[in-house]
Formats: C-alpha cells, sequence, structure tokens
C-alpha cells in the first residue's frame, strides 16, 4: 500500500490541491460543498489497499485555488475530466458525496467515456429537498451574513455542541462535527465567495434547482452503486431510493444510524460496500449506438 501524499497540479491557470495513493483500479473521490479532500480521510487507508485513490480538493475548496469563476456542475465536471487527463488516468470509477455527486453524474452525462462506474453517497440533483441552512443561502445579502457564522466563536460554539452531541449517545455527531469544519472554512473571504457561486448554482430558495431524475435512465449503461444514511438531515435518503427505482440495475445501502456522512458513521462498511462493487461489476464500455437508442426511446416514450 503507498501512503497518502498531498500533492497539486495546476490546470487551465489554477492551482488544483488533491490527495493520491495506492495502487490499483482507479477511483476519483469528489467530496461535498465546504468540505475538501480531508472528508475522505476515514476510508483513505481501506480504499488504497485495492485502488489507487484520487481525491481533489474541489475548486473553491480546501487548499485548491478559490478564483471568481463558474462553479456551476458541468465546470466542475470538465475540471475534473482534465485532472484525469493531466495524471495520466484514462477511465475511472467516480465517487460522488452530496455536491460531488451531482458533479460524478454530470461526468456520467458530458463524458460517459470517462466513467467505469458511478459511487452516488448521499448525492445532490436527485430531488428537491435540502436542508434550510443551504436553501437560506439563495436569499439576497447571505454573503453578509456568512461572515458572522463563520465567526470564531460561534465555529468554537459548533464544535463544543457537537463533542456533546457524541458524548450524549446521538449519531448525528459526525454530521455535527464534519459541518462545523465545513462552516469553519468560510472565514476566509475567497472560501465564502466560492461557496455562495457553488451553492446558488445548484441551490435556490425552494430547494434544489438542478436535477438529474429525468436523465436517470441512461444509468443503465453505467454500473451504479448509491450509498446513503437513514438519518441523514441534510439530503433525505428517499432521494437515494427513488433514484435506485429510476437506474436500472442500481445497487442501494443504506447504513442504519448513519447520517449524511456515511463515510464517517461506518469506514469499514462503506469500503467493503465500494470494494465488493467494484469486484462483482464490469467497467461501462462506451457504446454510442446503445446511448443513441436509449435517448430516442425515451424521447419517443416521453412525447
Amino acid at each position: 500500500m503507498r501512503p497518502v501524499r498531498c500533492t497539486e497540479i495546476r490546470l487551465h491557470g489554477h492551482r488544483l490541491s488533491y490527495r493520491t495513493g495506492g495502487r490499483g483500479p482507479v477511483l476519483l473521490l469528489l467530496h461535498g460543498i465546504t468540505n475538501s479532500s480531508a472528508s475522505w480521510e476515514p476510508v483513505f487507508a481501506q480504499l488504497t489497499r485495492r485502488f489507487t485513490v484520487i481525491a481533489p480538493d474541489l475548486l473553491g475548496h480546501g487548499e485548491s485555488d478559490k478564483p471568481r469563476g463558474d462553479y456551476s456542475l458541468g465546470a466542475s465536471a470538465s475540471l475534473m475530466r482534465d485532472l484525469m487527463i493531466a495524471l495520466g488516468h484514462e477511465r475511472a470509477t467516480v465517487v460522488g458525496h452530496s455536491l460531488g455527486g451531482g458533479i460524478a453524474m454530470q461526468m456520467a452525462y458530458q463524458f460517459p467515456e470517462r466513467i467505469e462506474r458511478l459511487v452516488l453517497v448521499s448525492s445532490g440533483g436527485l430531488g428537491h429537498h435540502v436542508t434550510p441552512a443551504l436553501r437560506a443561502v439563495a436569499l439576497p445579502g447571505a454573503e453578509y451574513v456568512l461572515p458572522l457564522l463563520a465567526s470564531q466563536p460561534l465555529v468554537g460554539a459548533g464544535r463544543k455542541i457537537g463533542r456533546w452531541i457524541q458524548l450524549i449517545g446521538l449519531r448525528v455527531g459526525a454530521d455535527v462535527a464534519a459541518m462545523a469544519a465545513g462552516v469553519a472554512s468560510l472565514q476566509d473571504i475567497e472560501a465564502r465567495r466560492a461557496f455562495v457561486h457553488t451553492a446558488r448554482s445548484v441551490i435556490d430558495i425552494a430547494g434544489q434547482r438542478v436535477s438529474a431524475i429525468d436523465k436517470l435512465y441512461l444509468a443503465e449503461a453505467v454500473p451504479t452503486l448509491i450509498l446513503w444514511g437513514d438519518r441523514d438531515s441534510i439530503i433525505p435518503a428517499r432521494h437515494g431510493i427513488r433514484a435506485h427505482d429510476l437506474m436500472p440495475g442500481s445497487r442501494l445501502r443504506v447504513f442504519e444510524g448513519a447520517g449524511h456522512f456515511p463515510h464517517h458513521d461506518d469506514p469499514a462498511g462503506f469500503a467493503a460496500e465500494i470494494t465488493g462493487f467494484v469486484d462483482t461489476t464490469k467497467p461501462s464500455e462506451p457504446d454510442e449506438d446503445r446511448l443513441r437508442r436509449l435517448v430516442v426511446e425515451h424521447g419517443k416514450r416521453a412525447a
């Protein structure tokens, strides 16, 4: 097993930080909003025993640059495609958590030739509901309130609350700790700006406004695993259950007692699910004729 190392690369003039390690089939791990590649730490050691793991800090997050630019799902998917090209990897199994799940699906839609499998973890883009805290970012002036929420006193209080919740035995502790870390990252003005642009590209006051539901039939061509916590308070597990019903051949595992970060609540079980999924499925093969048939036949049914 190769140790995980932090490194960086410049793409299109911007610094992109990423963690990588291991050897074997390629896993591209995409984190959620306000998080970073560090959010995958609980499963790095287990996944790098079997896979070459690449976990970038998405642009606007972590140690990557935070330019004034395009933070849409399409732009992020294109950047992840370019990262794979730059690192010499033609194809990968893409694992996306929350916002990263939306980017993973966008990659599969834009660049199907690059995707071997999809793993969607508490994924965005599969329904309208999302926690009110994220919907509030769509309100005018939200960017002026964020500095107060990210202030040291409130972040410190949030971490204390998280520790207290864990001490009394509630399973939401992992979510609270991860969210407190995310809020802490917004103390930097560039990070706040990137967060607002990213959130508003996929969320409005009514909830998630970008949905892959109308294109999920295309997943028939890509082996897909859906992982969720049954106590997810950010994006409800029913989104994953519905997506499973709409994605022919997909697999679903709901982690009992887990929240929005099942890879934190049950790292061993999470890594085992991904390993078993890769071991028992064949990578998708690009097939332009099959894709055309799916699109045309679905269009006829919709009409």
